[in-house]
């Protein structure tokens, strides 16, 4: 599961550094609503393993909602801290930084308690688009497809569009399929299929 508790968090009213009681609740949010779903997960069961009364929980997070929505902002602080690692890896080599990014996916889809993108998961929960958590899901996958395209750009794409678009497919496939098939599936060679893809897209 993505985890990286040293990143600073965002929680409902948009400060940073929340208090300890409601660190304690978004990291315990964080581990249920991720492995088990958001709306399998009730408010008791987070302030009974938090440790903490509810109260509490409403003091920082005004509504369950918004507590599901300050877990996916995390998430979205974490998802990009690991997209500009791997584009770190590579200066000015898109294709390569493509490749070292699905790596890592490819990777953690052979992880046992693997349960795909929390942001894909948010938006199957949550259908209706004015929902808080599936408004920063939404914006976590456009940002992911603007970036996508832009790097096909760069790479010298014939149809630059269709290409960052087929990446994208990509990606949500190995996420969907990685909960499917776990060891073995065919999420591990997402990497090796996206540089298939980009080869075939490049301009001769």
């Amino acid at each position: 599961m993505p985890t990286d508790k040293n990143i600073e968090l965002t929680i409902s009213d948009g400060h940073a550094s929340p208090p300890k009681a409601a660190k304690k609740i978004l990291d315990v949010a964080y581990d249920l609503f991720y492995r088990r779903g958001i709306r399998a997960i009730g408010v008791d069961e987070i302030v009974r393993r938090a440790g903490v009364t509810k109260p509490s929980l409403y003091r920082s997070f005004p509504s369950k909602d918004e507590l599901a929505a300050s877990y996916l902002r995390q998430y979205d602080l974490e998802y990009w801290e690991r997209f500009d690692e791997a584009v770190a890896t590579h200066p000015g080599d898109p294709r390569a930084q493509i490749k070292a990014f699905l790596t890592r996916i490819g990777k953690r889809t052979q992880v046992a308690e693997y349960r795909g993108c929390g942001m894909t998961n948010a938006a199957v929960e949550y259908p209706e688009h004015s929902h808080p958590a599936r408004v920063v899901s939404e914006a976590n996958k456009q940002e992911l497809r603007r970036r996508l395209r832009a790097m096909a750009v760069v790479m010298g794409a014939q149809d630059p569009d269709t290409l960052g678009d087929g990446l994208l497919l990509l990606i949500e496939g190995a996420y969907i399929s990685g909960q499917l098939f776990g060891l073995g599936g065919p999420a591990q060679s997402v990497a090796r299929n996206a540089d298939l893809l980009i080869e075939a897209s490049l301009k001769k």
